[in-house]
């Protein structure tokens, strides 16, 4: 007798952890970045871990940051700095960690029209006349002593004193031999001997400051750099790719104490949002597309979706017409970007030492503890583990034998070396900038 057997194919669905709260309410900043939050809840997958998640936008950094302290929010889309600096007590005291790095990449540098015209006889051209990339901040510093011939102080914003943002843009500067100045106990503008001055602009508002010339330029995540292009106000003249090849950027934070309280709703909400991630890169960004149709609604960046693919789909366009391939323009689960290294944290906490946010000379040692006090691969790994588990990621997704250091690095506009391990070592390296022993107050 013969038997015919039916093959049906094997439904896997997520493990359903008991968690200890299961209505969410999460922060986040009208920015492209923000994407793991959104795709988690269209797709449903908070709602696959037993998780019912409210997204609500954030007017700026500090208020967002502040509703995860108060407990207003359970949770938020956040600077890399943030956590950081409130742990050591850099303004706001409050001990945030992360489990979940949200992507890499996705910032760039954009400067008005009239500054561009004024950069563009300081570049050089590729054979077609157009500008060679990366383009070095020295093309700037002709146009900075125009401004000081002219009693003009050259202005730039960025989003907020302990952003990823802020220090692209004065890593890219100070590599181009321009001062962005330096923080103490007691100014805290971050302007003492600068050349350039920074200040805070809140991301959605950057277009139209620099329209009315406030500011001469500003660094910002996507859409506001292609906003200026479409609006034909600015020209974005390098991407943080440029700057550091595959930087880590945003994270997603939670107060220790709701960690504490709430281990297995941690481990949900990162279970989703490792979901959402890999959906976002899956089959080379075929999914891109749709995450620009949903981060253009209202509720999420509310921003045009012509804007939001221009950089969002592998492409960025710099000056009008412009548009050149750059496929890791926006990172989000390739390159293990998910993971929360120790090594990331450490290169933030070295560039607040670098201009002063943090004060005084710290051992290695220190810088380690504080990565590891914040950072939690722990968290990330074992929520990983369900996935592989369940079938929903791949064993390979996973760095499972890292000890949360990236390999040092030279990707960097300067070509100068970055090794987490040795922080010391690599902020006395760096040309400009306070070093071993020094203080704003000596500089």
């Amino acid at each position: 007798m013969l038997v015919a057997w039916l093959i049906l194919p094997v439904s896997v669905h997520a493990e359903m952890l008991d968690v200890e709260k299961d209505e969410l309410k999460f922060g986040f900043i009208k920015l492209t970045d923000m994407a793991p939050l959104a795709i988690a809840y269209e797709k449903g997958y908070f709602e696959d871990e037993g998780l019912y998640v409210t997204l609500e936008p954030q007017a700026n950094w500090k208020v967002l940051l502040d509703g995860v302290i108060t407990g207003s929010l359970d949770g938020a889309h956040m600077l890399a700095g943030q956590p950081l600096a409130a742990t050591i007590g850099y303004g706001t005291k409050a001990h945030i960690v992360t489990p979940f790095s949200m992507d890499l990449n996705g910032n760039a540098i954009t400067v008005s029209n009239v500054v561009w015209e004024m950069m563009k006889p300081n570049l050089a051209m590729d054979a077609d006349g157009r500008p060679q990339h990366p383009i070095s901040a020295a093309a700037l510093l002709p146009v900075i002593d125009s401004f000081a011939d002219e009693g003009r102080p050259f202005n730039m914003g960025m989003v907020f004193p302990v952003s990823t943002h802020n220090y692209e843009l004065r890593y890219w500067l100070a590599a181009g031999g321009i001062n962005p100045g330096f923080y103490s106990p007691d100014d805290v503008s971050g302007q003492i001997g600068a050349k350039a001055y920074l200040s805070v602009t809140p991301p959605p508002q950057m277009p139209s400051t620099m329209e009315a010339g406030t500011i001469d330029g500003y660094a910002v995540g996507e859409p506001w750099n292609q906003a200026a292009v479409f609006k034909q106000i600015g020209v974005p003249v390098i991407t943080d790719y440029e700057i550091w090849k595959n930087n880590p950027e945003k994270v997603f934070g939670l107060t220790a104490e709701f960690v504490e309280a709430n281990p297995n709703t941690t481990l949900a909400i990162t279970k989703a949002l490792i979901r959402a991630a890999q959906w976002l890169d899956e089959n080379d960004n075929a999914n891109r597309l749709e995450a620009v149709d949903i981060l253009s609604r209202s509720e999420y960046v509310g921003a045009d979706a012509e804007v939001i693919a221009n950089s969002m789909t592998g492409t960025f366009e710099y000056e009008a017409g412009d548009k050149r391939d750059v496929p890791d323009f926006n990172v989000f689960y390739r390159y293990f970007a998910t993971y929360p290294y120790y090594s990331d944290a450490v290169w933030y906490l070295t560039q607040m030492r670098r201009w002063g946010q943090i004060a005084e000379d710290k051992p290695d040692g220190w810088y380690a503890e504080v990565a590891t006090s914040v950072y939690r691969p722990d968290i990330y790994l074992q929520a990983a583990r369900m996935l592989v588990d369940e079938g929903m990621i791949a064993e390979s997704d996973i760095p499972w034998d890292s000890d949360g250091y990236r390999a040092a690095t030279a990707e960097f506009i300067d070509g100068i070396a970055y090794d987490g391990r040795t922080p010391n070592a690599y902020i006395d390296s760096l040309p400009i900038g306070l070093k071993t022993g020094e203080t704003a107050a000596s500089k």
